[in-house]
């Protein structure tokens, strides 16, 4: 069971970080300023997803669809 729990969790890994790139992404491509602010300013990002929700919908969706594989694969992983 560890084993496909281990396998759970790092498609979950997979998959939240190439949504969050993708959400980077879409930062950069509003402007450079938007880009920057996204990756160094605390809750820019928030700002941002909240305000441009169309843009970034489903890659936020996309991104939590990976919480039950992290979450499964952390508990099946942890099981001895």
């Amino acid at each position: 069971m560890e084993i496909i729990g281990i396998v759970l969790f790092i498609i979950g890994v997979i998959i939240s970080f190439i949504y969050g790139i993708k959400l980077i992404i879409i930062a950069f491509q509003e402007s450079i300023l938007w880009g920057l602010l996204y990756l160094f300013l605390p809750f820019a990002n928030l700002y941002f997803i909240i305000t441009r929700w169309e843009k970034c919908k489903a890659s936020v969706f996309k991104i939590l669809l990976s919480i039950p594989f992290l979450v499964i694969g952390a508990m099946l992983g942890s099981m001895q």
